[in-house]
């Protein structure tokens, strides 16, 4: 296979495990750099790669505090063991922080300035908790306040206004919810997700499957939970909210980091290396910041458009589950078959480990079109502020 300079090739991709965002949870007693570490190293070494080419790393990382304050992916590639001429960066465009390092990636090497990149992400949401880089300080400022007054609202109570606006009951939330964990479950006893997965060590064991995953989810189990975000003085201001948002139908506070290795497709061919996919069009767009998560839909006509694709030619549909109306609202608003949209389950099921989510989706998307043939996979994720990275590739 040949390739030009205008090729950015996925050479690998892979992820940990993903373990519960709590004190108790399976990686909770794994420093976050050490996480990421993992990963770079498997990168490294199952490609045979000598990572003094790598020109930079590009790093998601939604709450840079604490232990994910100090770079973390400069940090996790030193802890890795690996030359210290390398350096990284971190990005933060909140849920979609390791998709959009993956395009300022591939976007360094269309441009010239890199021949080889691994972008990625990291989170530990029960060593750093959301939120924790706010410490109540108010984010916004006057204009926005102004602009948007009274004011913005959390995610939770955009996701009742996504549910609102697209007239999806309780119901239906926690039928989708439900059929998450059934997909991930039947993924994971199958071993599709193993290919994907790099161990971590925790004392004297390892950890080799996400633990997020609840088999035998049901959406009778699912009712009975209790509305996570009710508050009087949001009722008295959006009276169409029904309040059907719970934990069980949100994506799972979760620990977790991911990685992927691009490169020049010429660079792949110098190297010997068989790219796996390449990236065929990317698109980055904002949309109403007090909705926040229905911009995937935006994305979705805007990366389309780019790749001179339909939605017709796209096999497998990744995106993030943040909460059950984000993708069910953008399944109400294109004509597509629901098999092809997050068929092994997805962040309800998975769980949502902020910073890791793209290239974990990314990671996850790729195995899914080798083991099915399949060619286009569209991966869409919405983002705090109104926001949406999409991103088509294309199998090899």
């Amino acid at each position: 296979m040949s390739f030009d300079s205008s090729d950015v090739v996925i050479v690998d991709a892979a992820r940990t495990p993903v373990g519960r965002g709590k004190s108790t949870g399976a990686l909770a007693s794994v420093h976050p750099v050490d996480l990421l570490a993992g990963v770079f190293a498997c990168l490294v070494e199952r490609n045979g790669l000598d990572p003094g080419l790598v020109d930079d790393v590009v790093v998601g990382c939604v709450s840079q505090v604490g232990e994910q304050s100090a770079t973390p992916g400069r940090m996790a590639w030193l802890g890795a063991g690996l030359p210290a001429h390398v350096p990284a960066t971190t990005i933060d465009r909140k849920c979609g922080s390791s998709q959009q390092a993956i395009h300022f990636a591939a976007q360094g090497i269309l441009a010239g300035s890199y021949d080889i990149s691994i972008a990625g992400g990291v989170e530990s949401m029960s060593r750093v908790a959301m939120g924790s880089a706010r410490q109540g300080a108010d984010p916004f400022g006057k204009g926005v306040s102004a602009r948007y007054s009274p004011g913005l609202v959390s995610q939770g109570v955009a996701a009742e206004l996504v549910a609102a606006r697209w007239n999806l009951d309780r119901v239906s939330l926690d039928e989708y919810a439900a059929r998450s964990h059934e997909l991930a479950a039947r993924t994971s006893t199958a071993g599709h997700f193993d290919r994907e997965i790099v161990p971590v060590a925790v004392g004297d064991g390892v950890v080799s499957r996400d633990e997020t995953i609840r088999p035998g989810t049901t959406t009778e189990g699912l009712a009975g939970l209790t509305p996570a975000f009710e508050a009087a003085e949001i009722s008295e201001r959006f009276p169409e909210i029904s309040w059907s948002i719970t934990a069980g139908n949100s994506s799972q506070i979760a620990d977790g980091a991911s990685a992927v290795l691009l490169m020049r497709g010429t660079s792949a061919a110098e190297l010997g290396l068989t790219p796996r996919a390449r990236i065929h069009a990317m698109a980055v767009c904002g949309d109403d910041p007090l909705l926040m998560l229905n911009a995937p839909i935006p994305a979705t006509r805007h990366v389309l458009r780019r790749a001179g694709l339909e939605l017709d030619d796209i096999d497998h549909i990744e995106i993030n589950e943040a909460f059950a109306p984000v993708p069910l609202a953008w399944m109400s608003e294109f004509d597509v078959d629901p098999a092809k949209v997050n068929p092994r389950g997805g962040a309800i099921a998975l769980g949502h480990p902020l910073g890791a989510s793209g290239a974990r989706l990314m990671t996850t998307m790729l195995h899914a079109l080798e083991d099915n043939q399949h060619r286009f996979g569209l991966q869409l994720m919405c983002e705090a502020g109104g926001m949406a990275n999409a991103t088509i590739i294309e199998r090899l």
